[in-house]
């Protein structure tokens, strides 16, 4: 029908304006947090863009879900604010008619949505984490930033150095300090080369320099110049581990791993999808609005019915990953309640001119008292 694809299209379009406010909001927030860190040197300056978009792929699938569950509220509460709604009943087409045509808007955002929680977003948490790792498992000098003071990986170290030479080898007027066994230790050269010896470890070999040696409670430092000085940065690279979490995993390995902490991971990757396509059913009654009113009540109503629904799912999943329930029971009883509540508020609204809708019987009476209390 023309009306079904004229709907269609506007979906389309209201789903296109929902998304780019909705991602445009989680970019901004993950480029300030990121860049945070960047700055507080816990990942690499170079490695933003990828971090931001790692962070991106793991939101994408609930920015989804909002953005169906959003569009179809706003769509069907417009149609009924502009009295659309009106012509479409009178045209002998009930509300029941609007599943097709936002199912057919709707599945392939659940397809996508389902594609990304199964295999895209654990690709993601692995990335994001081999890059967070692969800067960790740096030597401590290619770290330092020019200008600004660097605590080593192990705590036990301080860098500063005023300059660093492209190839990040080489630094210009180093400082190091390090407390190893209550001692404290400062080196200052004019400059230092990275080097590695024989057996892979990386040294900063400083020249020219003085290192100064002893308690801080006591008067007793020593004075040593030298020529050239090594101080150890970087043991024998090793292979990265990665993120070994359940959040992190495939699928497959889930699957052929079912413990309870995968159990719950599976419950959550399950539930996505089946909540987007919920949500997308559930605003077809939901967004009903009178025209004569506001619609902030229906809006008001839908944020609060997604924030239970969304926060159940993590309940059940807690309540999987500490063993209280198994997988079995904990994946179908909260859709299958809000697939009854979708059925309900689907009856509500095709009967509700019935002569024995609670609606129309309260209706009924009213009206009789009024009578009744006019008459007298």
């Amino acid at each position: 029908m023309i009306f079904q694809r004229a709907l269609r299209r506007e979906l389309v379009s209201t789903a296109g304006a929902v998304f780019t406010t909705l991602f445009t909001i989680t970019i901004t927030v993950m480029l300030i947090k990121i860049l945070g860190q960047a700055a507080g040197g816990r990942v690499a300056s170079q490695d933003v863009i990828a971090l931001i978009g790692f962070a991106a792929l793991k939101y994408l699938s609930i920015i989804l879900i909002l953005t169906g569950f959003i569009s179809v509220l706003v769509v069907v509460t417009r149609s009924y604010q502009d009295s659309e709604m009106v012509v479409w009943f009178a045209s002998g087409l009930s509300l029941s008619r609007w599943i097709k045509p936002v199912m057919s808007f709707g599945l392939p955002l659940v397809l996508l949505i389902g594609l990304l929680s199964f295999v895209v977003t654990p690709w993601a948490n692995r990335q994001s984490a081999e890059f967070r790792e692969r800067f960790e498992k740096r030597e401590d000098i290619s770290r330092v930033s020019p200008g600004k003071f660097q605590e080593s990986s192990s705590a036990d170290r301080i860098f500063f150095v005023e300059g660093i030479s492209g190839d990040s080898t080489k630094v210009r007027n180093v400082f190091v300090n390090t407390i190893e066994n209550g001692r404290t230790s400062v080196v200052v050269a004019k400059e230092g080369t990275v080097a590695i010896d024989e057996r892979g470890d990386k040294f900063l070999v400083m020249d020219k320099g003085r290192r100064y040696d002893g308690v801080a409670s006591q008067d007793d430092f020593r004075v040593i110049e030298f020529e050239r000085y090594g101080v150890l940065v970087a043991r024998q690279s090793q292979a990265l581990i990665g993120d070994l979490s359940a959040r992190s995993l495939p699928t497959p390995a889930l699957i052929a791993n079912l413990n309870h902490f995968n159990s719950g991971e599976l419950l959550w990757r399950l539930s996505l999808p089946i909540m987007g396509l919920l949500l997308m059913l559930l605003a077809i009654p939901l967004g009903f609005a009178n025209p004569r009113g506001g619609r902030s009540a229906n809006l008001l109503i839908a944020l609060l019915l997604y924030i239970i629904y969304s926060n159940m799912v993590s309940v059940f999943q807690a309540s999987v990953v500490q063993k209280r329930m198994s997988l079995d029971m904990a994946w179908w009883p909260l859709h299958l309640t809000a697939a009854l509540l979708i059925a309900f508020l689907f009856c509500w609204r095709l009967f509700v001119n019935h002569p024995y809708h609670p609606a129309t019987m309260w209706g009924a009476f009213k009206r009789s008292w009024r009578q009744g209390k006019a008459a007298k």
